[in-house]
């Protein structure tokens, strides 16, 4: 890996096997100002009695965001619907083994019928209503986003919607290529990339994908050249599988301008095997980038931000780690989410949701559309994370592909 230019220009990239080079853009971070060294981040975070991350709490924090004028819901912990996550179908071209393992979501696998699915319209009319609900961020997720038919009519219509202020999506970055500028031009604002590893053979086996890192390392240079930024890296760290990638990767999101996310590795779903042993815990990852980059803490962006962001001291730009395992943050969660179905989740742990769908092909209007949205925000109790014990190891829980990350 060398740099071209004295803070800019561009990085060159040798991606894992393959010999592969792209050159990357050196993009802008906005980093904010932390003086306090952290390398194990629950040393540092200023906790309540409950257990609740004061810095990010959506009733604890100022917030000077958007509100409805008939009043946004509350849950049962005071949280406020702030994100919606939008499954706009349950398949994928990869087979993440944390995710939707081969052995079990193979060939035969039955997903669901596009009769099963939402239109574009009714997953606008849906969001039109969260978004009247205080909702700000929608983000498009999957499955895999990228495989719907005509994604960029869908993203344009999304971004029409009154008071949405921030549509992004979630993608394995393998069709970026030819939609980039496309999304972009429909009215996207930022992307997030998942990628596990620079190396061929690591990204293979975590993936399950035919294809080389290549592909997915020039998506994310089309996501840049389109101007979805910034772009965001998402790592799933499992042991066993790619923490020896976990220094390469912030060496590589540094010098090419992206925004490293790292996450633990969870149990969502049943069927990915999970155990305890292959998590690497959040003071564990920091420790091995801040020996290498030194770290320091950083403020979150805007309550209820479920990554601990922090910045290289020399200015290099910043990481973030979701540590939903060793460092749980459902206190301030502020997410629903929507399935392909037309269900509504309130919790990515879930093993439920509530059909949205039936009532609006049956002719509901919005105002019932909303009653019924409220109703199901209203009665929300989620915390799984902070209650993640023995005892919930054997619940039912949606898989991961159906609501996405």
């Amino acid at each position: 890996m060398r740099m071209l230019g004295a803070g800019g220009g561009a990085v060159e990239l040798t991606s894992g096997t393959t010999g592969h080079r792209r050159w990357y853009p050196r993009g802008s971070l906005r980093c904010g100002t932390a003086p306090d060294r952290c390398v194990d981040a629950s040393a540092s975070v200023s906790t309540r009695g409950d257990r609740y991350d004061v810095r990010t709490m959506s009733d604890a924090t100022p917030d000077p965001r958007h509100q409805p004028s008939e009043g946004a819901p509350r849950d049962r912990l005071g949280r406020l619907p702030r994100d919606l996550r939008i499954s706009v179908t349950d398949r994928c071209n990869f087979r993440c083994t944390y995710c939707m393992p081969a052995e079990i979501f193979g060939r035969d696998f039955a997903f669901l019928p596009r009769s099963q699915i939402l239109r574009y319209e009714e997953i606008v009319r849906l969001a039109a209503i969260f978004a009247r609900l205080g909702v700000e961020k929608l983000r498009i997720t999957g499955g895999e986003p990228t495989v719907r038919r005509d994604l960029p009519d869908l993203v344009r219509q999304l971004a029409a919607i009154e008071g949405e202020r921030d549509l992004t999506l979630t993608t394995n970055g393998s069709a970026l290529r030819a939609l980039a500028a496309p999304l972009a031009d429909a009215g996207l604002r930022r992307i997030a990339v998942s990628l596990d590893s620079l190396d061929d053979a690591v990204f293979r086996a975590m993936s399950g994908a035919d294809m080389p890192v290549a592909r997915v390392l020039d998506g994310i240079e089309a996501a840049c050249e389109a101007g979805l930024a910034p772009v965001k890296v998402n790592m799933v760290v499992r042991r066993g599988n790619n923490e020896a990638s976990i220094v390469p990767m912030a060496r590589w999101a540094r010098d090419a301008g992206l925004i490293l996310r790292y996450i633990e590795y969870m149990d969502v779903g049943t069927t990915n095997g999970w155990r305890m042993d292959d998590v690497v815990p959040r003071a564990e990852i920091l420790a091995l980038v801040d020996g290498v980059f030194p770290l320091e803490a950083l403020p979150p962006n805007y309550p209820g931000e479920v990554a601990t962001r922090f910045r290289y001291r020399d200015g290099a730009g910043e990481i973030g780690v979701i540590g939903s395992v060793t460092a749980p943050f459902c206190g301030a969660c502020t997410r629903a989410r929507l399935s392909a179905e037309g269900e509504l989740f309130t919790c990515l742990f879930a093993a439920r949701g509530t059909d949205l769908r039936g009532p609006l092909r049956a002719g509901a209007d919005d105002a019932e559309l909303e009653a019924r949205i409220r109703a199901v925000w209203g009665a929300r109790d989620d915390r799984y994370s902070e209650l993640r014990s023995a005892g919930t190891a054997n619940l039912s829980r949606v898989e991961m592909f159906v609501i996405g990350g």
